[in-house]
C-alpha cells in the first residue's frame, strides 16, 4: 500500500517538506548541484536539517534519499 504515490506516510511527508518549503528546497538543490552525488547530498542535508519535519516525521537517510530521486540533476 502506498501513500499519495510514495512508499508510506513518512516518505511522503519528507518529500513534501523538501519540495515545498522554499528555504529547504533551495538547500536541497544547492547540495545536489555542489556535491554532484545524491547520496553525499543526503548525508549533508541530514547534518543541516532539523531532526524532524514540522509534522514530526524524522528525517532519515532512506526517506531523504528517496525524496531526492524526484529532483533533477543540477
Amino acid at each position: 500500500m502506498t501513500y499519495n504515490g510514495h512508499k508510506n506516510y513518512n516518505y511522503w511527508n519528507v518529500s513534501l517538506w523538501l519540495n515545498n518549503d522554499e528555504g529547504i528546497y533551495r538547500r536541497v538543490v544547492e547540495a545536489i548541484r555542489s556535491l554532484r552525488d545524491k547520496d553525499r547530498a543526503t548525508r549533508y542535508l541530514l547534518e543541516q536539517l532539523p531532526e524532524r519535519t514540522p509534522d514530526g516525521v524524522k528525517y532519515t537517510f532512506r526517506n531523504v534519499r528517496e525524496a531526492l530521486k524526484y529532483f533533477d540533476e543540477a
